[in-house]
């Protein structure tokens, strides 16, 4: 480990000692030859060590019973745990500015790559997410102990997330600009005035003058750059006067051209509410009353009591923008609508007949109006019977990871084994989704949140082998859409964990395939590509690896495990000039039967790693720092709660998340016990809370250990010499009241 800056925040006349030592010496804790004893009045202590190699950096503080007040806005007044936020009204909108405490806010996942982009004139799918007025559970940041929580995760279907709720600026929670970008959807907030309060609003900025409606734009254009999500929904519901309405247009002008300016790919989307004499009147089409506004920015978001002729006027004078008009549809079926609930199939047939795009507004119904208990399955019900009017999106960057978490559980699962028992919910952990396909009476996927190999779920797949077939049909789990370069020779990788379940397990096998789209240039040195005329693309089954080369000791050590039931194979394929299509699953049976046959397969983790991917060294956790340390009595007269923010640096990209984990308390010698997971982090940064520590003794120390595990896209093993090590040694000078 380098030489590290350590930086504690301290309350005023707190004692401070800082003790660095080398090596993994038992009784060095508890040795002062290390020691620098430093008296502290302030806030801040930044001490930066000698530059030769050192093991560890320990911390040393006494118990303080006065905790510095976090910021209500973005720390649970009780917990202190971080929690996402609103601006009510203009003026905390226009007072916003950056803080050191909103870095949990900022979304720590860029947005992937996927095709076709989003620029495309192909319609488009836009999910508008309205639930009981938002930041409820997904408020908070670290997760919650949440019970059957909603969850979103057929991200494969969607172009475009809105977080909409009813305060002034909606700031998306991070949880769920995180999920998405993960899956490489942009993700808008809402800015919305609403009655009464909205006209006054909107005269207050915009009757104001160009410099008024400019700062408006200037500071919602760098509220998305700050917080990394990616423009905004623009909702007024609320009559203009001549002066506001006229201000409008360029109004939208500017803000588009400053989220343009501020982030990449950014959006701005007009809700189809106001006329352009100022009237407040819903349209339910594109017209020439609204297509002033329309004209000033990316995107129109239709009202939802529409009828086919209006399909067909806004398709004619959309003309080659047609794309860019989304139709609302609103899955509760409130007002003169069609479809709704589980008809909401019937809008988006109408609305793909006229080649517009779909704004599917509060899917969460599926949630709110059928119940918890059973939501997965009618989750998946409701998505798959749109499947024939959402087009798909292909993933087009390796390596490809997924342990096929969706973000909650019923226990946290770590190679098979539960790590951690209860309901969890943070839609941050949620990991790359596939596409759940489901061919009926043969095939289907779903959740199981019951087994699973890391995280919180695996994915089930169930079906049927007819009678005298080997093979199931072929299940596509992604769609790909990445180019091997011809003058290189690519070899790729493939691991997949799985555990077949049911009393006759040992009948089946289960294998991978790759296809490609057929190319001359495309040669696969192991397998022979196979095209035809119906079927433009070849098929490879890469090549079983009892045990992958030497050189790949990293694949080797994920490779060699498998537990609990579970299965790892590891597999190789070479292709050159190839562009990779679809990756699917095959389960075949040992040999034909006359009787159908019925299996149930759990995937547990699948990685596809190009020969880069799999070489590169994992980076080093550095400058793992400490602050904003909270001692609270409890939770019995033995013990102490602490709360405090790590903080630490990676390179940016290189991690999909970070374990961070506690080796435990000492206060006398003893051996260390088994790791606890404390949490994830998706970010630089994490809040321990409330965590139970043994209260020391008069004139004794104690010794608390804890760890920062880098987890990396790949997610191959990182070594331990890589992880962040801080040592906080604490005492009591109160003598037991803190």
């Amino acid at each position: 480990m380098q030489s590290q800056s350590v930086m504690l925040e301290l309350q005023e006349q707190d004692e401070v000692w800082v003790r660095l030592y080398k090596g993994e010496r038992e009784n060095a804790v508890f040795s002062d030859e290390y020691d620098t004893y430093i008296t502290f009045s302030g806030h801040l202590i930044n001490f930066q060590p000698a530059a030769e190699p050192l093991g560890t950096t320990v911390l040393h503080t006494a118990i303080s019973s006065r905790p510095q007040p976090l910021p209500a806005r973005y720390f649970d007044t009780n917990t202190t745990e971080p929690i996402s936020f609103f601006l009510s009204g203009l003026e905390e909108l226009l007072a916003w500015q950056p803080s050191s405490d909103d870095d949990f806010n900022i979304c720590a996942v860029p947005l992937a790559q996927r095709q076709p982009p989003l620029h495309s004139r192909r319609p488009r799918t836009l999910l508008c997410h309205d639930m009981r007025g938002g930041y409820l559970e997904d408020r908070f940041i670290q997760g919650s102990a949440t019970r059957n929580p909603y969850v979103f995760y057929h991200w494969r279907y969607i172009d475009i997330f809105v977080y909409f709720s009813h305060h002034t600026v909606t700031i998306p929670p991070v949880c769920w600009t995180n999920a998405a970008h993960r899956n490489g959807v942009p993700v808008l907030g809402t800015f919305i005035t609403e009655w009464t309060d909205g006209e006054k609003l909107c005269e207050s900025f915009l009757a104001g003058g160009e410099d008024a409606y400019r700062a408006v734009s200037h500071q919602l254009a760098r509220i998305a750059q700050h917080y990394r999500f990616d423009g905004w929904l623009i909702n007024m519901e609320n009559a203009l006067s001549a002066v506001a309405v006229g201000n409008l247009s360029p109004f939208l002008r500017h803000l588009t051209a400053e989220v343009h300016s501020a982030v990449p790919g950014g959006l701005v989307i007009w809700y189809d509410s106001i006329l352009e004499n100022g009237t407040l009147r819903w349209q339910n089409e594109l017209n020439e009353q609204n297509r002033v506004f329309f004209d000033a920015c990316d995107g129109l978001f239709v009202n939802y009591n529409w009828k086919e002729e209006h399909l067909e006027r806004t398709r004619e004078l959309a003309g080659q923008r047609h794309a860019d008009v989304y139709i609302g549809v609103d899955v509760f079926a409130r007002g003169d609508v069609i479809g709704g609930g589980f008809d909401t199939n019937k809008s988006l047939r109408l609305i793909r007949k006229h080649g517009l795009s779909a704004a599917i507004f509060a899917p969460g119904w599926v949630y709110e109006h059928l119940g918890e208990e059973n939501f997965l399955q009618n989750e998946d019900k409701f998505w798959g019977l749109l499947e024939g009017y959402l087009p798909t999106h292909s993933i087009c960057t390796l390596p490809l990871a997924t342990s096929f978490s969706v973000g909650m559980g019923t226990g946290m699962f770590l190679a098979g084994k539960e790590e951690e028992a209860g309901p969890w919910y943070n839609l941050s952990a949620q990991e790359i989704q596939p596409l759940y396909p489901e061919h009926r009476g043969r095939l289907s996927t779903s959740c199981c949140l019951q087994d699973a190999w890391c995280g919180g779920s695996s994915l089930r797949v169930q079906g049927t082998i007819p009678p005298g077939e080997e093979r199931v049909c072929t299940l596509s789990l992604f769609s790909l859409s990445v180019s091997l370069w011809v003058d290189l020779g690519s070899s790729l990788f493939l691991n997949l964990l799985y555990k077949m379940e049911g009393p006759h397990r040992d009948d089946f096998t289960v294998a991978l395939e790759l296809t490609t789209w057929h190319s001359s240039r495309c040669h696969d040195s192991t397998v022979t590509v196979l095209p035809s005329e119906d079927e433009p693309h070849g098929r490879h089954h890469p090549r079983l690896l009892p045990a992958p080369p030497p050189a790949l000791s990293r694949l080797l050590a994920a490779c060699s495990h498998g537990a609990q039931g579970w299965t790892s194979r590891c597999y190789e394929q070479e292709l050159r000039g190839c562009n990779l299509r679809d990756l699917s699953l095959l389960v075949s049976r040992q040999q034909a039967s006359p009787q159908e046959t019925s299996f149930s397969c759990l995937l547990g983790e699948l990685r596809v790693l190009d020969a880069g991917s799999v070489a590169a060294s994992p980076p080093q956790v550095q400058s793992l720092t400490a602050s904003q340390l909270w001692w609270k009595d409890g939770p019995n007269v033995e013990q102490i709660s602490l709360s405090l923010t790590l903080r630490w640096t990676f390179p940016p990209g290189r991690a999909a998340c970070f374990r961070v984990l506690s080796q435990g308390t000492r206060c006398h010698r003893a051996q260390p016990p088994q790791p606890q997971l404390l949490g994830l982090a998706h970010g630089c940064q994490y809040r321990v809370v409330g965590l139970a520590v043994p209260r020391p003794a008069p004139g004794q120390s104690c010794q608390l250990e804890l760890l920062v595990e880098p987890v990396l896209p790949s997610e191959l093993p990182v070594g331990r010499e890589q992880w962040g090590r801080l040592l906080l040694v604490y005492s009591d000078p109160a003598g037991g009241s803190s």
